[in-house]
């Protein structure tokens, strides 16, 4: 069964990447640079490929929208998501190529309407956003009309590449079931394993 990242988790990583640009916390923001790079070298390796040839605004946009994509699947995802190999993206790329190429005028369309219903259908509802959030940025010119159409594409095969993992039709790297918690239960409160017990009592001992 396909992975279908559902409307809440795409909202609640839209508010959450809000709040931390909002506060500006340079150290909430670290940490998730740190974790992505760990987890995900490659998926990084390639949103960053657009700044050789087309600078830093660029390069850290087509990052940006990445590591957004990445947040969304990884909330979804009970567990740790696979690592996206250059295999994975390069066989994404193909297809994300051969899709947009078969839609008709794509070209005469707005940038946020350059996409393939056919490859939107398996993950709806981020495709929804990442339209939204890039018709918004070109018209609050938070973002330049340019700008959006280099980074679409490469997105777009960051969509395909995390969905076809997930799917099972081209598996990343496995790196575990453990699901990252975006913070540890109080030590008073229930331990979530369910035993009943206080978590400083229990699973909190460890850490």
């Amino acid at each position: 069964m396909p992975a279908v990242v559902e409307p809440d988790h795409v909202e609640r990583t839209i508010a959450s990447f809000t709040r931390l640009d909002q506060r500006g916390d340079k150290k909430a923001m670290g940490k998730l640079a740190q974790r992505l790079q760990k987890e995900q070298p490659f998926l990084l390796q390639y949103a960053a490929t657009l700044r050789t040839d087309h600078g830093d605004t660029v390069g850290e946009a087509s990052v940006f929208y990445a590591t957004l994509v990445w947040a969304m699947f990884d909330r979804s995802w009970e567990a740790t998501l696979p690592r996206i190999t250059q295999k994975n993206l390069a066989e994404a790329e193909a297809v994300v190529t051969g899709a947009l190429g078969s839609v008709e005028g794509i070209a005469d369309k707005a940038v946020h309407e350059r996409y393939s219903p056919r490859l939107a259908a398996t993950q709806p509802h981020i495709y929804a956003k990442l339209v939204e959030l890039i018709e918004e940025d070109v018209r609050e010119k938070a973002m330049a009309e340019e700008t959006a159409a280099l980074i679409f594409r490469p997105t777009q095969v960051v969509i395909e590449a995390f969905d076809a993992a997930l799917d099972g039709r081209r598996p990343g790297e496995r790196q575990g079931t453990i699901k990252h918690q975006e913070e540890p239960p109080g030590r008073n409160e229930p331990c979530p394993c369910g035993s009943g017990k206080k978590y400083k009592k229990c699973h909190g001992v460890a850490a």
